[in-house]
This record gives C-alpha cells, sequence and structure tokens, in this order.
C-alpha cells in the first residue's frame, strides 16, 4: 500500500486523531497521555499526520518545554503499520520543534507497547531501570479564579489522616459519603446514588467544620463555606446573594459547599406576615433541589440546635443523611491529646490521666486546655528564680492544671439533649 504524505495538522484533522487514538484503546494499550492532553497539544503546540488523500492515517504530536521535548502522542492505523510512517513521522515532528532550542527529546510509553521501531530508527535509546510517576490535580487553572471569588480554596490532602480518633463518625462518612462520591461508577453498579447533601448536627465544638473541610479534602474537590453573615450585606438581600451563590458554584466541577449554622437561615418558620428571614428559607429549600440535580457536589450544613430548624428543611428528598457529631470518646481523646503534646514530652507525660480527666471535653476544649498547659509551662521556664533543672516543656502536673481550669463546651444537659436527638432525628 503505498501513497501516504506527510502535512501539518489541521484543526479538521481532529477526527482522524481520535480515531488513532480510540485504536490504541481497543488494543488494550492504555495510552500514557489523555486523549484531552493529545487534542490540546494537537491544536497548541506541535503536530504532523500522515495522510491517505484526505484520511488521516497516522499521527505524531509533541510539546517543547525549555530545553525539553516530549512525544506526547505517536500513532499509525493498523492497516498502514510497517511502512516507515513513524520514523517519518518523528522525523517531521523534531524538524519542526528544534528551532526551541531542544537538548533533549524523550517519549514515554506503555509497558505493554511492542512498537518502538519508529523510535529506535530515529535515534531514539531505550532507558532502563525509570519509573513513571502521574497525579492528576483535581482543580483546572481556570476554575481557580472562580474558586477566588466564592472564597472558595483547595485543602491540603492530608486532613482527613489529621481528624484525630473520632473512628465511628469518620468510618460512617467514608462509607456513606466519600466512597460513593470517590467511585460512582462502581456505586451506581450496586444500584446506589452517591449523596448530594448531609446535615452535621451535634454540641459546639465537636468538629463538624473539620469533618466538612476534611471530606473534602479526601475527594480532593474545592470547598466553598458560605457565610449568610456575608451574604446578608449584599444589594440584592441575603435571599438574592444566596441565589447567585449558588448559580456560581453550579459552574466548578467538583465542590463540597459548606454552611455553618445554618439555622441561621433554615429556621422553623412561624408567624404571619412572613418575616425576611421566612423568604430566606424559602430560597434555600428551593436552592437545594436544584443543587442536587447537579453531578460533583455535596452540600454539607452544620448546626449545634437540629431542634432549631424548619421541619421542611430536613425532609427525605433535601438531605440524605443527618448525622450526628458527638463528645469524642476516649481513643478520640488520646489521638487529640497527642497531636498538642510536644514531642520533647511525650514519653514523660501520663496520657491516660490526662485521656481520663478530660472527659466530656469537646476536641476543641482539649485544645484549649493544651494550650494552656503549654503557656504556662513556658512561662514557668522563663520567668522561674528556680536554679533546678531546666524545663522542657509541660508536665502532666501542668495538663491537669489546665484541665481543672477549662471550663467544658457542652454540659451535661446539652449532652443528654444530644443523645434524644440522635433517636429522634439522626438518619444514618
Amino acid at each position: 500500500m503505498t501513497g501516504w504524505r506527510l502535512r501539518d495538522f489541521h484543526s479538521d484533522d481532529l477526527d482522524g486523531i481520535l480515531r488513532l487514538w480510540e485504536e490504541i484503546k481497543a488494543s488494550d494499550t492504555e495510552p500514557v497521555y489523555g486523549l484531552s492532553e493529545v487534542l490540546a497539544s494537537c491544536q497548541k503546540d506541535h503536530a504532523v499526520v500522515a495522510v491517505h488523500g484526505e484520511e488521516v492515517v497516522g499521527a505524531a504530536v509533541g510539546r517543547a518545554a525549555h530545553a525539553q521535548g516530549w512525544i506526547v502522542f505517536l500513532a499509525t492505523a493498523e492497516s498502514w503499520q510497517s511502512q516507515g510512517i513513524g520514523t517519518a513521522l518523528l522525523a517531521a515532528l523534531e524538524a519542526r520543534m528544534a528551532p526551541h532550542g531542544m537538548t533533549k527529546l524523550s517519549a514515554l510509553m506503555p509497558e505493554s507497547e511492542t512498537k518502538v521501531d519508529a523510535f529506535l530508527n530515529r535515534g531514539f535509546e531505550m532507558k532502563k531501570n525509570l519509573r513513571y510517576f502521574e497525579r492528576h490535580i483535581p482543580v483546572q487553572r481556570e476554575e481557580l479564579k472562580l474558586l477566588s471569588e466564592l472564597g472558595g480554596r483547595v485543602l491540603p490532602r492530608d486532613l482527613w489522616q489529621k481528624v484525630g480518633g473520632m473512628v465511628r463518625e469518620k468510618e460512617l462518612l467514608e462509607r456513606r459519603l466519600v466512597m460513593p462520591l470517590a467511585k460512582p461508577d462502581l456505586a451506581e453498579q450496586y444500584g446506589v446514588s452517591p449523596p448530594k447533601a448531609v446535615v452535621l448536627f451535634g454540641p459546639p465544638g465537636t468538629g463538624k467544620t473539620t469533618f466538612a473541610k476534611a471530606i473534602a479534602s479526601r475527594l480532593e474537590w474545592s470547598f466553598i463555606e458560605v457565610f449568610p453573615s456575608r451574604l446578608a450585606a449584599d444589594p440584592q438581600g441575603l435571599a438574592g446573594a444566596l441565589r447567585e451563590t449558588f448559580l456560581k458554584i453550579s459552574e466548578l466541577e467538583h465542590a463540597v459547599v459548606f454552611i455553618d449554622e445554618v439555622e441561621e437561615i433554615a429556621a422553623q418558620r412561624q408567624g404571619e406576615p412572613p418575616s425576611a428571614m421566612q423568604g430566606v428559607t424559602n430560597e434555600l429549600l428551593k436552592i437545594i433541589p436544584a443543587f442536587r440535580e447537579q453531578p460533583g457536589r455535596l452540600l454539607v450544613c452544620a448546626t449545634n440546635f437540629i431542634r432549631a430548624l424548619d421541619s421542611a428543611f430536613l425532609r427525605h428528598g433535601r438531605f440524605d443523611y443527618v448525622v450526628p457529631i458527638g463528645l469524642p470518646d476516649v481513643a478520640a481523646r488520646q489521638a487529640i491529646w497527642e497531636r498538642y503534646i510536644p514531642e520533647a514530652v511525650s514519653d514523660a507525660v501520663d496520657l491516660a490521666v490526662l485521656v481520663e480527666k478530660s472527659d466530656g471535653f469537646s476536641p476543641a476544649d482539649v485544645e484549649y486546655a493544651a494550650h494552656r498547659a503549654s503557656q504556662h509551662a513556658l512561662e514557668k521556664a522563663l520567668y522561674s528564680a528556680s536554679d533546678g533543672p531546666a524545663i522542657n516543656g509541660p508536665s502532666t502536673d501542668d495538663y491537669v492544671t489546665a484541665i481543672s481550669e477549662t471550663r467544658m463546651t457542652v454540659s451535661a444537659e446539652v449532652a443528654a439533649e444530644f443523645l434524644e436527638d440522635i433517636e429522634s432525628l439522626a438518619r444514618l
């Protein structure tokens, strides 16, 4: 078979490139570069094609970065192989990239790929003992500007691991929320619909905000916290600003949207005539169904006073789960204390005593007591007139004293009400 020729890539060749890429996929060989990267480089970087008439029978695509060039794609239609097209394509591509001052041209090939003659014919050397590492960046550049306008951000990847203890809550959220959202195809296979909205409720300081951020970190999705108090200053009013914010959020590919103290805008509606805040509640109730229709996002609402929420707000169809986040148990308190005790004194501090004496503390209470003990120990080391041995950190006594001087955020009455709310309102 003869009659092929080389020419520069034209935008009309995209369908031909797509056919070649799909032919590679059909042969059970996974291309190193994704289709979107290949097509983008065709239009923005360097590409040459081999054609028979107007049919694309081969293509080579490359990009140059400083003195390094990369072959992004090289393929020849199966019926046109073994005719030297690959070698010719590489030569033509190199000629077009050479003016960029490259000192090295490289290519990555799937391990199963056996058609390497084109590279060897062009003088490429096969390197041994190399490993290829790749990581997908979840938030693309074009989304970052919109994310900034919304006051959102991409959180560090390790927040989930840093949630101390709280094993039961983490396992529940992992199974109910994270897994179906992170693996939607697998969830669909089992007939599971990924959740769209969840309410976290519990006493103050128990870590609801921390969990919302950790979920976003675990999924590697953008995190946007909606502050009703800030939106209230908008000229179009709180309801209008809320609607506009969610319209912007709909433009993001993935997002965890967090509303803390949601009872401020979703409290029980009552009284005549309707108040302005009731209009905000109505707007939020209309926003949630539209939000649920969009893939790749999760609404997390948190409240300290779940009994204050409007009954229509919590009904089935709006929120998939209503999850209690309570006071940390023994294992969780130990993990939280370990986070705040300096490594230099960790072996000398009786952790079991601290865990026992801080029963009923919230994570925020433990953090406060730990910082108070550290501050007291620092002052004692700097200003004590003692000629004794140098103090290198807080002692068990310092922590015990700080615990005794810390007022617990959650009273016994609030803790009891929380247990009642679990029975009557939790939906797991």
